[in-house]
């Protein structure tokens, strides 16, 4: 059986990921589809809407036929590592070609791209350099240092977002040496970033969580959804009573920036160049997570880049803790599959280099420890106790989802 992989949040699971996956199939001609998804918090460092599993269910009721968790001390990082976290794991459950979406140019144009860079390597990292010491956020220091190269026929715009992560998987596959053949799809209609509905059946994540948290009429999603992803939202919002947003979370970061030390919170990952004293001050006076974010943002730091950093405050996510971690994942951890997927893995396992993980209370409690720490903090943002143990006891309980 021929496996093709995917990186994903289905955050949640919408049309335009269902385009992607049939897409996937179509073009790399493989039986089977693994998703490597992120797990309660997700890569621009925020809670996802619904938790992993009932996400998992999305994915597999879409057609999706295995999903593995990226561990959070990947899923919560820059691209780079990101990308480096998600490529390795499905080179290790034995797939032998990955399909992203990007906003244009074929594999070919990524290749000469990531050509092109290394043949300019010290001029570029300059570049960068040059443009963070003026002030640039390191996403558009990285941008505006490729476009002064110059010279750049047949390359990618690296300045929109499935471009830089499909240009991070393809440096990680050549950096892992992988045998994995990469294959991209250009994205439909909708960006990455947009907030609102512009076209009649493909929507941007972003766009439709908006949505739900500004009206309750969550029916009119279901011309850009599945009805097994709409299905899901609503069950989801009944036995838990609602969604999760960083604004579940504020009282619980407000507490920890004003009663931690300076020196407690340098000590978090991610925390750097005196930010923190900046995030206590404007943390004093906000009444919500949306006007602090907007006090707190400046031209140098990027709206998903403090969000990583206060993600790593609020589940206190130690520089100790995660170093030596995000240089390869030491576990693959099961959270679902379907018929064709309990084959694949049943084929495959035993030439598995690493820990297959099912059940949560069987693994190497140190190794799966920060992922630990995600789901307690994640069920936090419900309001009602009940629900928050029932998740926290799923997280340690659940077996992998079957369909």
């Amino acid at each position: 059986m021929r496996a093709t992989g995917v990186v994903v949040e289905y955050n949640p699971f919408h049309n335009g990921h269902l385009h992607h996956l049939k897409e996937t199939r179509n073009t790399t001609g493989a039986d089977i589809v693994v998703a490597v998804m992120s797990g309660h918090f997700l890569q621009r460092g925020e809670p996802a809407l619904v938790s992993k599993w009932a996400r998992t269910k999305m994915a597999l009721d879409a057609g999706v036929d295995v999903v593995i968790e990226l561990p959070y001390s990947f899923a919560t990082q820059h691209a780079e590592i990101f990308s480096r976290g998600a490529i390795s794991l499905l080179d290790r459950v034995g797939c032998e070609s990955f399909c992203f979406g990007s906003e244009d140019g074929g594999i070919d144009a990524f290749e000469k791209t990531i050509q092109f860079i290394h043949t300019n390597q010290e001029q570029y990292d300059l570049y960068i350099r040059e443009y963070i010491q003026e002030g640039m956020s390191y996403p558009s220091a990285l941008a505006n240092a490729f476009q002064k190269l110059g010279n750049q026929k047949s390359v990618i715009d690296l300045s929109k977002p499935n471009n830089i992560l499909g240009f991070h998987y393809i440096e990680a596959k050549n950096k892992l040496a992988s045998s994995l053949k990469a294959y991209t799809i250009t994205r439909e209609s909708a960006g990455y970033h947009d907030e609102h509905f512009s076209s009649p059946s493909i929507a941007s994540a972003t766009s439709i969580r908006k949505s739900i948290f500004s009206t309750e009429k969550h029916h009119e999603l279901s011309s850009y959804l599945p009805d097994s992803s709409v299905q899901e939202l609503y069950r989801y919002k009944k036995e838990y009573g609602g969604f999760h947003r960083w604004e579940n979370y504020w009282t619980m970061l407000q507490y920890k920036l004003l009663s931690s030390s300076k020196e407690e919170l340098r000590g978090i990952y991610e925390i750097e160049e005196g930010i923190e004293n900046r995030m206590v001050e404007c943390a004093k006076t906000s009444t919500s997570f949306e006007e602090f974010m907007n006090k707190l943002k400046t031209k140098r730091y990027t709206w998903t880049r403090l969000q990583r950093m206060l993600l790593h405050i609020l589940t206190n996510t130690q520089k100790e803790e995660m170093r030596g971690r995000h240089h390869s994942p030491s576990y693959i951890r099961l959270l679902g599959m379907n018929k064709s997927g309990r084959e694949y893995i049943h084929s495959k396992k035993k030439n598995f280099t690493l820990p297959l993980i099912s059940k949560l209370s069987s693994a190497d409690q140190k190794a799966v420890q920060l992922d630990i720490q995600a789901a307690e903090i994640f069920s936090l943002g419900l309001t009602d106790t009940g629900s928050r143990k029932k998740l926290l006891r799923q997280e340690w309980s659940q077996p992998p989802v079957m369909i």
